[in-house]
Protein backbone atom coordinates (compact mmCIF):
# COMPACT_ATOMS: atom_id res chain seq x y z
CA UNK A 1 0.00 0.00 0.00
CA UNK A 2 1.39 3.06 -0.81
CA UNK A 3 2.18 5.79 1.72
CA UNK A 4 -0.14 8.57 -0.48
CA UNK A 5 -3.44 6.29 0.25
CA UNK A 6 -5.65 8.01 3.19
CA UNK A 7 -5.97 4.53 4.97
CA UNK A 8 -2.27 4.25 5.56
CA UNK A 9 -0.61 4.47 8.79
CA UNK A 10 1.34 7.08 7.71
CA UNK A 11 -1.04 8.98 6.07
CA UNK A 12 -3.00 8.52 9.41
CA UNK A 13 -0.35 10.06 11.41
CA UNK A 14 0.15 12.91 9.28
CA UNK A 15 -3.42 13.85 9.59
CA UNK A 16 -3.57 13.40 13.10
CA UNK A 17 -0.47 15.72 13.48
CA UNK A 18 -1.49 18.34 11.25
CA UNK A 19 -2.41 22.02 12.48
CA UNK A 20 -4.61 23.05 9.71
CA UNK A 21 -8.22 21.81 9.43
CA UNK A 22 -8.49 18.69 6.78
CA UNK A 23 -11.45 17.84 5.53
CA UNK A 24 -12.94 15.40 2.34
CA UNK A 25 -16.09 15.36 1.53
CA UNK A 26 -17.68 13.04 -1.25
CA UNK A 27 -19.23 14.04 -4.45
CA UNK A 28 -22.61 14.74 -2.55
CA UNK A 29 -20.81 16.55 -0.09
CA UNK A 30 -21.10 14.39 2.61
CA UNK A 31 -18.12 14.57 4.93
CA UNK A 32 -15.97 11.47 5.07
CA UNK A 33 -12.68 12.41 6.45
CA UNK A 34 -12.14 15.42 9.63
CA UNK A 35 -9.05 15.44 11.42
CA UNK A 36 -8.07 16.32 14.96
CA UNK A 37 -7.62 19.90 14.24
CA UNK A 38 -10.80 20.16 12.16
CA UNK A 39 -12.37 18.95 15.28
CA UNK A 40 -10.61 21.72 17.51
CA UNK A 41 -11.35 24.51 14.62
CA UNK A 42 -15.18 23.81 14.11
CA UNK A 43 -15.77 22.10 17.61
CA UNK A 44 -17.42 19.09 16.12
CA UNK A 45 -15.51 15.64 17.03
CA UNK A 46 -15.14 13.52 13.82
CA UNK A 47 -18.41 10.85 14.99
CA UNK A 48 -20.38 13.93 15.02
CA UNK A 49 -19.10 15.16 11.68
CA UNK A 50 -18.51 12.33 9.33
CA UNK A 51 -21.65 11.43 7.44
CA UNK A 52 -23.04 15.32 7.78
CA UNK A 53 -23.06 17.71 5.40
CA UNK A 54 -20.51 20.32 4.67
CA UNK A 55 -23.57 22.68 5.67
CA UNK A 56 -22.49 21.99 9.15
CA UNK A 57 -19.84 24.75 8.84
CA UNK A 58 -21.46 26.54 6.15
CA UNK A 59 -22.92 29.80 7.08
CA UNK A 60 -26.40 29.69 6.29
CA UNK A 61 -26.13 32.93 3.47
CA UNK A 62 -23.16 31.41 1.75
CA UNK A 63 -24.91 28.11 0.94
CA UNK A 64 -26.13 28.80 -1.97
CA UNK A 65 -22.72 29.92 -3.37
CA UNK A 66 -20.87 27.25 -1.83
CA UNK A 67 -23.48 24.89 -3.43
CA UNK A 68 -22.57 26.23 -6.65
CA UNK A 69 -18.89 26.07 -7.03
CA UNK A 70 -18.91 22.63 -5.19
CA UNK A 71 -21.31 21.05 -7.91
CA UNK A 72 -19.61 22.94 -10.88
CA UNK A 73 -16.00 21.55 -9.10
CA UNK A 74 -17.19 18.54 -8.94
CA UNK A 75 -18.49 18.50 -12.60
CA UNK A 76 -15.53 19.66 -14.19
CA UNK A 77 -12.38 18.02 -11.88
CA UNK A 78 -11.03 21.46 -11.30
CA UNK A 79 -11.57 24.50 -8.54
CA UNK A 80 -12.32 27.50 -9.13
CA UNK A 81 -9.09 29.25 -7.56
CA UNK A 82 -6.71 26.04 -8.50
CA UNK A 83 -5.28 25.68 -5.45
CA UNK A 84 -5.18 28.57 -4.20
CA UNK A 85 -6.08 30.07 -0.65
CA UNK A 86 -9.05 32.08 -0.04
CA UNK A 87 -10.47 34.07 3.31
CA UNK A 88 -14.35 32.86 3.61
CA UNK A 89 -16.44 32.71 6.95
CA UNK A 90 -17.48 29.56 8.25
CA UNK A 91 -19.21 27.86 11.14
CA UNK A 92 -18.50 26.49 14.53
CA UNK A 93 -20.26 24.04 16.66
CA UNK A 94 -21.31 26.78 19.26
CA UNK A 95 -22.95 29.09 16.49
CA UNK A 96 -19.80 31.76 16.19
CA UNK A 97 -18.65 32.36 13.02
CA UNK A 98 -15.14 32.36 12.10
CA UNK A 99 -12.61 33.80 9.35
CA UNK A 100 -11.25 30.72 7.35
CA UNK A 101 -8.19 30.87 4.89
CA UNK A 102 -8.84 27.11 3.19
CA UNK A 103 -7.78 25.55 -0.63
CA UNK A 104 -9.80 22.99 -2.48
CA UNK A 105 -8.71 20.19 -4.44
CA UNK A 106 -10.69 17.28 -6.27
CA UNK A 107 -9.97 13.86 -4.90
CA UNK A 108 -9.48 11.87 -7.74
CA UNK A 109 -9.77 7.59 -8.20
CA UNK A 110 -7.39 5.73 -9.87
CA UNK A 111 -9.13 5.78 -12.77
CA UNK A 112 -9.43 9.36 -13.10
CA UNK A 113 -13.32 9.99 -11.75
CA UNK A 114 -13.72 12.39 -9.47
CA UNK A 115 -14.70 11.22 -5.82
CA UNK A 116 -14.98 14.49 -4.27
CA UNK A 117 -13.14 17.14 -2.60
CA UNK A 118 -10.87 18.23 -0.08
CA UNK A 119 -10.53 21.50 1.78
CA UNK A 120 -7.64 22.16 4.08
CA UNK A 121 -8.14 25.28 6.32
CA UNK A 122 -6.42 27.67 8.90
CA UNK A 123 -8.22 29.82 11.49
CA UNK A 124 -7.91 33.55 10.22
CA UNK A 125 -10.37 35.15 12.53
CA UNK A 126 -7.92 37.14 14.61
CA UNK A 127 -5.69 38.10 11.80
CA UNK A 128 -9.08 39.18 9.73
CA UNK A 129 -9.73 41.37 13.20
CA UNK A 130 -6.75 42.66 13.63
CA UNK A 131 -6.83 43.72 9.77
CA UNK A 132 -10.01 45.03 9.98
CA UNK A 133 -9.04 46.94 13.53
CA UNK A 134 -6.24 48.55 11.52
CA UNK A 135 -8.53 50.27 8.75
CA UNK A 136 -10.65 51.19 10.98
CA UNK A 137 -8.41 53.22 12.88
CA UNK A 138 -6.81 54.43 9.52
CA UNK A 139 -3.03 52.34 10.44
CA UNK A 140 -3.40 50.27 6.66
Amino acid sequence: MSATQTDSPLAERVLACMMEAVIHADRQGLIELWNPAAETMFGFSAAEAIGQSLDIIIPERLREAHWRGFNAAIASGRTRLNGRPTVTRALHKSGATLYVEMSFAMVCAATGEVIGSVAVARDATERVQREKAARNTGQA
